[in-house]
């Protein structure tokens, strides 16, 4: 596997490169032949599929990174009109889906012999390569929105990374890590690096082996950049190839209306998404107007028969409300979000009442600032001094 692909024009690349000459994203193109479900008593975590996976990760933090619950919800049926299950992500080391492809990302960084990782995150991410940085002893930094709360900076700053609160374009921000150059190096693991997809794609295995010999009918995940919706498709897409599952489930994307370019570019018909301003939002995670892997995303809803849906305000907290009373389930808004689009999708008869539906909840809603130490205070940026200021967050380190 020392290849990257890309899923639209087929190029294929060295293992780093992160994006095709067409613009489009890529990923570890993986041979599948000989595949089978592990058996039990082998590697936890993301390490029990690491015969697909770019590099495995060695035992530490991977090992708690993955092997999540998924939760029969059936006192949710009623109100999302299927039969309803729950892929708990927040079970992870750091509370997120995250963790899975930090643990494949740093992984590559160390073997690589790098000294240095960093992503770009509105906290979630940044919080797990931060921790995974701290398990094997490798330089962390992150760069956040200027507008990040100031909770989520103290949920970051446990893990002693160097934090750049960024000014301007953050979408922007994305591709201007692509073609930043520091000494030593910093390897950045964004939202649809590939091993980054690779170490994401681990929770579609887990469904899919939870359910096997059978495959659940849907799965449903909220969507931001579009690498852990990426990460789903190539996951079922391996499977069927390797004859481990005899059907692929139709995927279904949740949006926040007041940010949702890949719900917009899916409802007209369009097969590119086009940025958005964001507006505020409580699925703050999730508010992602420039998503770089858009165009992927909404191909893994199209061409699987599913659909990306967008869904309000009031809705999200609806769902919210109802995971944690229905489910005993604390989720963050931004998973909330599956659930109202899984509610509209059953009363639209997208969704029959006997299907069985999986809800990814990426992440938990029990974060909280308090009693967590400070840490390195943010430094603020702006795009045009991106480069000078990481090379003097590494200096400080």
């Amino acid at each position: 596997m020392t290849e990257t692909v890309c899923y639209d024009c087929g190029r294929t690349y060295p293992p780093d490169r992160v994006r095709c000459r067409c613009g489009e994203p890529t990923w570890f193109d993986v041979d599948v032949d000989g595949f089978e479900w592990p058996t039990e008593g082998d590697r936890t975590g993301v390490r029990r599929y690491a015969d697909v996976l770019p590099v495995d990760p060695v035992a530490g933090l991977s090992d708690a990174s993955g092997g999540t619950p998924l939760v029969r919800a059936d006192r949710l049926d009623e109100y999302a009109g299927c039969r309803l299950f729950v892929k708990d992500e927040g079970q992870n080391p750091t509370g997120s889906f995250k963790d899975r492809g930090s643990a494949v990302g740093v992984a590559w960084a160390a073997r690589a012999g790098h000294e240095w990782v960093g992503t770009v995150s509105h906290g979630n991410m940044a919080m797990s390569m931060a921790a995974h940085a701290a398990d094997r002893d490798l330089g962390c930094v992150v760069l956040v929105p200027s507008r990040i709360p100031a909770d989520r900076l103290g949920l970051i700053a446990q893990y002693d990374p160097e934090v750049l609160r960024v000014e301007g374009n953050y979408g922007r921000l994305y591709y201007d890590t692509l073609d930043v150059e520091t000494e030593p190096a910093v390897t950045f693991v964004n939202s649809d690096a590939p091993t980054r997809v690779a170490g994401q794609k681990t929770v579609a295995f887990e469904i899919c082996e939870a359910f096997a010999p059978e495959t659940p009918d849907a799965i449903v995940l909220p969507v931001s950049s579009g690498g852990h919706a990426s990460a789903v498709w190539k996951a079922l897409g391996e499977l069927v190839d390797a004859g481990a599952i005899a059907r692929t489930p139709r995927i279904y994307l949740a949006q926040a209306e007041a940010v949702a370019p890949i719900a917009r570019a899916f409802r007209r018909g369009e097969e590119t998404v086009a940025d958005v301003d964001p507006a505020e939002t409580v699925a703050f995670s999730i508010s992602n107007g420039s998503p770089p892997s858009g165009n992927r995303a909404l191909a893994a809803a199209r061409r699987t028969g599913g659909g990306v849906r967008s869904v309000s305000e009031d809705a999200i907290l609806e769902a919210t409300e109802r995971f944690a009373t229905r489910a005993g389930l604390c989720v963050e808004p931004a998973c909330a979000t599956t659930l109202a689009a899984i509610r509209d999708l059953t009363e639209a008869g997208e969704i029959d009442a006997d299907e069985r539906v999986v809800a990814i909840a990426t992440g938990t809603g029990f974060k909280e600032s308090t009693g967590i130490r400070d840490g390195n205070d943010p430094v603020d940026v702006t795009l045009d001094r991106l480069e000078e200021e990481l090379a003097a967050a590494i200096d400080r380190e």
